[in-house]
């Protein structure tokens, strides 16, 4: 990506049991990583076979999605920083694990 300000850095940052690996499905879906069928048991940033298994999430995990925005999304970011012309957007994403230590 060469439109620096076409890059979002985003990390998904939640307590244990709330969503934060299923969202991350649903963000990887929308990418078209995985297929819609798959949104919430596929727990694609869930690398370890045993975080598989437990249903868990035990090491953050980073992806990066690219999406292309179409001109009636577009119209939404006018006002923005986004570069002129270009409607891709990279998105690099971190979900992170339920114990995160929020007080550091």
């Amino acid at each position: 990506m060469d439109f620096l300000r076409n890059i979002c850095n985003m990390s998904v940052i939640a307590y244990v049991d709330h969503g934060k690996s299923t969202l991350t499905d649903s963000l990887v879906c929308k990418a078209g990583i995985i297929a819609n069928e798959k949104v919430g048991e596929a727990r694609f940033t869930d690398t370890r076979k045993d975080a598989q298994e437990r249903c868990i999430t035990i090491n953050s995990t980073g992806v990066s999605l690219y999406y292309e925005l179409d001109a009636y999304n577009m119209q939404f970011l006018e006002q923005t920083q986004f570069h002129e012309g270009k409607n891709g957007i990279l998105i690099n994403l971190i979900d992170s694990h339920g114990h995160v230590d929020f007080s550091s």
